[in-house]
C-alpha cells in the first residue's frame, strides 16, 4: 500500500510502498480517507518530541477519519506502531475510534478533532470554564487558538480577549467571537499596559496559553501587585504550547501577590471525558458553529507538503 514513510529523523517523509497492516485482538483496520498534517506530526518525526519512534522506518500521521471493514466511517488515533494515519490503510485499537456525524465532510472530520478537542478540553476539563469568566487567549491566530477563541463563546464566555502575531488573523477574529484583540509582538512595556487595558476591573479568571516566552512573562507582569490589594478572583492559566519560547522567568511577587493558579493540559484525560469533548465539536462542526480552514494534499505529494508553511489552516492528506 501507499504510505506516508519516515525512514530517518529530522527528514520529511515520502510517499514509498509500506506492507499491509493485519489487525490483532481489539484491532480495527481502517481504510483511511483522510489525515491531518499537524505540528505533533513534525515534531515526533523531527525527533523533538518525547515520543517520537526509536525503530524506523514508520508511517506518519497520529490521527485521520477513514472507514471500518462494515462501513462506518470513525475518526480514530493512535495508530499502532509502525503503521500511521497517512497511508491507504492504519491498525488500531477498536476503542480509538468513533463514529463521524453524517453532516460533517472527511476533511473537516480529519483536521477539526485535534486542535479542537485540545482547545474544548482545555476551556471545559483544565479551566472549568464557568459562564460569564472572562478568557484571555495567547496565540489566537494559530489554528488552535483561533478555535479556542470561538469555543470559549460556545461555553458561555463573558468576554473573550484573542492576543496574537499574525496582523493579518487578528484583524478577523472579530468574526470568531473576540470581544477586543492584542498585537502580542508588541514591545513589552506596551503589551503589559494592553493586558491591563483590557483586563479592566473584573480581569481575567482564565487564561489558555500557547506561546509561553517572553509574552507570557509580559502578562504575569502586568497582574502583579504593587501593593497590598484584596483578591476579588482566581486567575487560571492553562499552559499549552511554547511557539515563543519553551522556559520564562517568573518572580516569587507574582504568586504571593496574585491568585495564580497555574495549569498544564496534562496529558490524554480519562476516556469519557476525552469522547464528550469529541462529540461536542464534533456536534457544533455538523450545526456549522466550528469551521477549519482545509488545504487536500494528496499522499503522493506529501514530501513537499511537509516542507511548506501551514499559515492559519490545515493541510488534509488524502491517499
Amino acid at each position: 500500500m501507499d504510505a506516508a514513510v519516515l525512514r530517518k529523523l529530522g527528514e520529511p517523509p515520502r510517499c514509498e510502498q509500506f506492507p499491509e497492516p493485519i489487525a490483532g485482538e481489539g484491532e480495527v483496520i481502517v481504510e483511511v480517507q483522510a489525515a491531518s498534517l499537524k505540528p505533533i506530526d513534525k515534531q515526533l518525526a523531527g525527533g523533538s518530541h518525547y515520543a517520537s519512534p526509536r525503530e524506523l522506518p514508520v508511517v506518519c500521521g497520529s490521527d485521520g477519519v477513514g472507514r471500518l471493514s462494515d462501513g462506518q466511517r470513525v475518526f480514530f488515533g493512535g495508530p499502532r506502531a509502525p503503521y500511521g494515519a497517512m497511508a491507504q490503510r492504519t491498525v488500531v485499537r477498536r476503542a480509538f475510534s468513533f463514529p463521524v456525524p453524517e453532516g460533517v465532510d472527511d476533511e473537516t472530520a480529519a483536521a477539526l478533532p485535534n486542535p479542537g478537542v485540545s482547545a474544548w478540553l482545555s476551556l471545559a476539563f483544565r479551566a472549568e470554564l464557568a459562564p460569564g469568566e472572562n478568557v484571555l487567549i495567547l496565540g489566537a491566530t494559530g489554528v488552535t487558538g483561533k478555535l479556542a477563541v470561538r469555543i470559549a463563546k460556545l461555553l458561555g464566555a463573558g468576554r473573550v480577549v484573542a492576543a496574537g502575531r499574525n496582523r493579518q488573523i487578528l484583524s478577523t477574529l472579530h468574526q470568531f467571537g473576540a470581544d477586543a484583540v492584542i498585537q502580542l509582538d508588541a514591545p513589552a512595556k506596551e503589551l503589559g499596559e494592553a493586558f491591563v487595558r483590557e483586563a479592566g476591573d473584573s480581569g481575567f479568571q482564565i487564561v489558555i496559553d500557547y506561546v509561553w516566552g517572553p509574552p507570557i512573562e509580559a502578562f504575569l507582569a502586568a497582574i502583579t501587585k504593587k501593593e497590598f490589594a484584596v483578591i476579588t478572583s482566581e486567575v487560571r492559566l492553562v499552559q499549552v504550547g511554547e511557539s515563543a519560547g519553551p522556559t520564562i522567568s517568573l518572580a516569587a511577587a507574582t504568586l504571593r501577590s496574585t491568585a495564580l493558579t497555574i495549569l498544564g493540559t496534562a496529558g490524554i484525560p480519562p476516556r469519557d471525558i476525552l469522547t464528550d469533548a469529541l462529540q461536542q465539536v464534533m456536534a457544533h462542526a455538523a450545526s456549522g458553529e466550528l469551521h477549519i480552514e482545509t488545504e487536500r494534499i494528496p499522499l503522493v505529494d506529501i514530501e513537499n507538503a511537509w516542507q511548506r508553511d501551514q499559515q492559519g489552516h490545515r493541510f488534509v492528506v488524502t491517499p
